[in-house]
């Protein structure tokens, strides 16, 4: 099926820019005017986002707040400033690259250190850190603590991400 324009967009849906909640402006076959859109979906890693069937197909609701409010499709990804794939929020959203999308990410549940950046060397019996952008890998040292070794990635991550740089 085809994209949606901008102005089926505006009749078929309405979106409140303070929640992040679109909701149906028509009555469509199950849906009921008022009534809000899309449903939530769980994806593999666990993370959570709403998705709206519009016009025969599936459309994430973060990517159509950016159509809506914009006019023009993301070309990039969209970021959840609070890393909450459900706060839809106008303020919450913003465009990101690959890299920046993937600074503002939470640590991964692998993480034994707790703390972002931080992993244990066991060849050296010291706390590694370090950091990616682009594709490109950053050792930023050994360190004495995790504490340390975060400390260092998150001073990189803010002069990589700067307001993207998440701590954990």
């Amino acid at each position: 099926a085809a994209m949606v324009t901008h102005s089926e967009l505006l009749t078929w849906l309405h979106y409140d820019s303070a929640t992040g909640v679109f909701t149906w402006i028509r009555r469509a076959g199950q849906r009921r005017k008022g009534e809000i859109a899309g449903s939530v979906k769980t994806q593999k890693d666990q993370r959570r986002y709403r998705e709206i069937w519009l016009r025969g197909r599936i459309f994430q609701a973060h990517r159509l707040a950016v159509f809506y409010m914009t006019g023009e499709w993301p070309t990039k990804l969209v970021d959840h400033k609070d890393g909450n794939g459900i706060n839809n929020a106008w303020e919450n959203l913003r465009v990101a690259t690959i890299s920046q999308n993937a600074a503002n990410a939470r640590k991964p549940s692998t993480n034994t250190s707790g703390l972002k950046g931080a992993t244990y060397n066991r060849a050296s019996q010291k706390w590694q850190a370090g950091i990616k952008k682009d594709g490109k890998s950053f050792h930023l040292g050994l360190f004495d603590s995790a504490e340390a070794a975060h400390a260092a990635y998150m001073a990189k991550a803010q002069e990589l991400y700067g307001e993207f740089a998440r701590a954990g």
